[in-house]
């Protein structure tokens, strides 16, 4: 593998050099592979020598290069060693590099294969806590919270995969005004007929009409207002229809998260800090952090000078807390519960000031803890309609995903007669649309496309699936056949060198992933290596 031919030509540096080897495993990196060009397999930079001190930073770096690759001696291993710009190249003999990258295999260990890389021995593992998700109660599922989702999950199988403990919690905001709200809507315009027919539909009806009648009637917002307090207060007719409305959203999202694929260690939500949120007021009291401003609500100062330019509120004029007070409250429980090493928060680009202003708070109350906290944001993404032109809900959005790719089967010659070609279409149209998502920068916003994200061919989900599947298919084949049989001298034709090459950078991907959260490394190299 990869990690075995750094660790040989490391070795070589270390003896030319007199340093020890691990101080030029970051040097070397796997070459990027041309399919119309012959490349190296590894490449040294000699200016990431020059920085760590190992070489003299003065100089001719060119003449520096020149004069080490000369000393350099090939074996074995290393068939070849040559000067580049600033870099020296290595080509590692062709059957032993066959040999070696496919070794797991024959072992049976083709799961662990790239994560036992020394490019990882540096990371921090432990105990990893990723909130994603989280959409709000009583409203259907947005496609809006597709990407959290995904992004979120792919985030925690990363990090699983690298050997860190991973608890995968979806915070549900089922709490807050917004729940004032739709109990007085509910009260004024709900019916209990049609929740118990399509209760998330009826839900989304009442907090529509309830937000439209708001606009102008200040009585309801003063029932919206009654009812929060009486939540907070604990009222026991309050607290029965808001958790009759949890129940409901938690059993339908469920239903969504199957059909992505998708499971959660924890349900939480902004509820089960209430109490723990009047705790945090308490200690920002005793700490002297809250101050109360001219319209009479509670407020802490972030502002670097203490001139009260950047404030944050915590707290209305009539006492009840905001999100970000029960987002503090959540974070010192999550540290108390789970003692977590890391906790990464995954939302868009939106809240990013909200998370800022949370871990500046946090570690203002001395929870050094908070420097280990990170938001992962993503862009939003644009157009991805239905062919009604509907407000899009997330299970409109699998439902034609589906059904158009089911189509695309339907009209394709080479589709196989399946057992359940629904089942199988959705798989594949899910795919499609998490491979469209994940192959940019997640910062970036992008406009959907129906048409590009299905297609069979280029670089989409769905060419990713047809040809896993072929590979599986070669498989079942040739099950059976030895693997004491394999020649490694029949893989040194050239198709078969850069396929070879390609996946000798598969571990330095999996550490750019960790190192940014992105999955674009990943989903490219895929899409290359196909």
């Amino acid at each position: 593998m990869a990690c075995f031919f750094r660790r040989k030509i490391a070795a070589k540096l270390a003896e030319t050099l007199q340093h020890s080897e691990d101080a030029f495993i970051p040097a070397l990196t796997a070459v990027p592979v041309f399919k119309k060009q012959p490349t190296a397999d590894f490449k040294l930079s000699l200016g990431t020598l020059r920085i760590d001190g190992i070489l003299p930073s003065s100089g001719d770096i060119q003449l520096q290069t020149e004069n080490l690759a000369a000393q350099l001696k090939p074996d074995s291993v290393v068939e070849d060693i040559s000067a580049g710009d600033a870099s020296i190249h290595f080509k590692i003999n062709r059957s032993l590099l066959a040999e070696k990258l496919l070794e797991p295999f024959g072992k049976g260990e083709h799961y662990e294969f790239g994560l036992n890389s020394k490019l990882f021995d540096s990371l921090k593992r432990g105990t990893t806590l990723v909130e994603f998700s989280s959409p709000n109660i009583a409203k259907r599922f947005h496609a809006g919270h597709l990407r959290s989702t995904i992004i979120g999950n792919f985030i925690a199988n990363l990090k699983q995969s690298l050997g860190n403990n991973v608890i995968r919690m979806n915070y549900l905001g089922d709490w807050g005004m917004q729940f004032g709200l739709l109990g007085a809507g509910f009260n004024k315009f709900g019916c209990m007929e049609k929740l118990k027919r399509n209760s998330l539909q009826h839900l989304f009806e009442v907090y529509v009409q309830a937000n439209k009648e708001a606009e102008h009637s200040e009585d309801l917002k003063q029932a919206a207002k009654d009812f929060f307090r009486q939540l907070e207060q604990h009222e026991s007719q309050a607290v029965s229809l808001w958790q009759q409305f949890r129940d409901i959203t938690v059993k339908e999202y469920k239903h969504m998260y199957k059909r992505l694929g998708i499971h959660f260690d924890v349900y939480s939500g902004e509820s089960f800090h209430q109490d723990q949120a009047q705790e945090v007021v308490q200690e920002l009291q005793s700490q002297g952090l809250l101050k109360t401003s001219e319209k009479g609500t509670g407020v802490i100062d972030l502002s670097p000078n203490g001139d009260m330019s950047n404030i944050c509120t915590l707290l209305r004029s009539d006492g009840t807390t905001l999100y970000i007070t029960r987002d503090i409250a959540a974070a010192i429980s999550r540290k108390e519960e789970y003692c977590f090493d890391e906790m990464i928060y995954v939302t868009d680009t939106s809240q990013e000031n909200h998370f800022n202003q949370l871990f500046q708070i946090l570690l203002k109350m001395g929870n050094s803890w908070a420097g280990r906290c990170r938001h992962v944001s993503f862009g939003l993404v644009q157009g991805m309609r239905t062919r009604t032109g509907k407000v899009v809900f997330l299970e409109d959005v699998l439902d034609e995903a589906q059904a158009r790719m089911l189509h695309n089967m339907n009209q394709s010659h080479t589709t196989k007669e399946l057992e359940n070609p629904e089942d199988t279409a959705e798989k594949v149209a899910i795919s499609a649309l998490i491979v469209q998502d994940f192959k940019g920068p997640l910062q970036s916003g992008y406009k959907f496309d129906w048409a590009r994200t299905l297609q069979a061919q280029g670089d989409t989900g769905v060419f990713l699936q047809y040809t896993h599947a072929r590979l599986c298919s070669l498989m079942r084949r040739n099950e059976g056949v030895e693997t004491a049989t394999f020649n490694p001298s029949c893989l040194c034709e050239q198709t078969s060198r850069t396929i070879l090459q390609h996946l000798l950078r598969y571990d330095e991907v999996l550490y750019k992933s960790h190192q940014d959260l992105e999955p674009k490394h990943l989903v490219n190299f895929l899409l290359k290596l196909w």
